[in-house]
């Protein structure tokens, strides 16, 4: 059932996404960018950030709606009775209130082994929280809380908002650079008609792979970076020392092998993932543990 649930929301993504930068590119009256008269380098940039960024900015509006449905997040009602999930309604609510953010953001739990949460949405209004049933059964309550004190930090810094249109403006200029070195090499779209197309196409592609996997690595350079922030965040509203006891007791969980989590997306937007060192380290997303822990404790709250 959830695959077929990936499957539609793929399908329906891609739709909106097309049917947006159509809409979009007839707005600014973007002609293709190769033509009898040569190539415009306007409405190739143009072209490139409207696609760029199109698809970055839908998947942002969709996260929540995302989240829910590959995760299988279900949404607790505020106003529950049951005494354990109160309970952390209760302490959302209160961190929430702490860091001044303008709405609660929606509580959810997701059945998994991993001991884990994220946060996720396209505002501070209209954000989620979500945390694995894992970490509700292996977490003591002054652990959670340092938890959600970081996934809340997360929101109250715009951090999804961010990583968006960082990731939009990386992904129009490897669209950009990818077909300018393209049309220079092939001589694709000259005045005198010399070069191929199918050699245009394979440049691009060719330039294309090389510049996303360098785009990759600022997008997951200010990933890192951003981790430490909510870390910091995460201190100064639950506290320096449940912040460190919740990211020791991830410590204890964050090798465990559990096959479903590595097939999950938002890994980004999760408290943790497995460490990596040496040069995988550049394609981390987030820091190692125990470094985060160390920069915590340099901290003055």
């Amino acid at each position: 059932m959830r695959f077929i649930k990936r499957i539609f929301l793929f399908i329906l993504v891609n739709i909106l996404v097309l049917t947006m930068i159509t809409i979009v590119l007839n707005i600014f009256n973007v002609q293709p960018y190769i033509s009898q008269y040569g190539i415009s380098y306007t409405d190739l940039l143009i072209f490139c950030l409207v696609w760029g960024m199109g698809g970055a900015f839908i998947s942002l509006a969709l996260s929540r709606v995302m989240a829910k449905w590959m995760l299988g997040v279900k949404v607790i009602d505020q106003r529950t009775k049951d005494p354990h999930l109160k309970d952390l309604v209760n302490m959302v609510q209160r961190l929430a209130q702490k860091a001044h953010l303008p709405e609660v953001p929606e509580i959810g739990v997701y059945k998994s082994a991993e001991v884990n949460a994220f946060a996720t949405g396209p505002s501070k209004r209209r954000s989620l929280v979500a945390v694995s049933s894992g970490l509700l059964e292996n977490m003591k309550k002054n652990e959670l809380e340092g938890v959600l004190a970081h996934e809340l930090s997360h929101i109250n810094n715009g951090d999804m908002v961010t990583m968006t249109l960082l990731q939009g403006v990386v992904n129009a200029f490897v669209m950009f650079l990818a077909r300018v070195l393209a049309l220079i090499l092939s001589g694709f779209g000259r005045g005198d008609k010399r070069g191929s197309y199918g050699s245009f196409m394979v440049f691009t592609f060719l330039f294309q792979m090389v510049f996303m996997v360098l785009g990759s690595l600022v997008v997951l350079w200010y990933s890192r970076r951003r981790e430490f922030r909510a870390d910091a965040g995460g201190a100064h509203l639950a506290g320096k020392e449940k912040m460190i006891s919740s990211l020791e007791r991830l410590k204890t969980f964050v090798k465990r092998h559990v096959p479903t989590a590595e097939k999950e997306s938002l890994q980004t937007f999760k408290i943790s993932t497995p460490s990596k060192s040496g040069f995988a380290y550049l394609f981390s997303s987030h820091p190692p543990i125990e470094m985060r822990i160390e920069h915590l404790k340099k901290l003055r709250h």
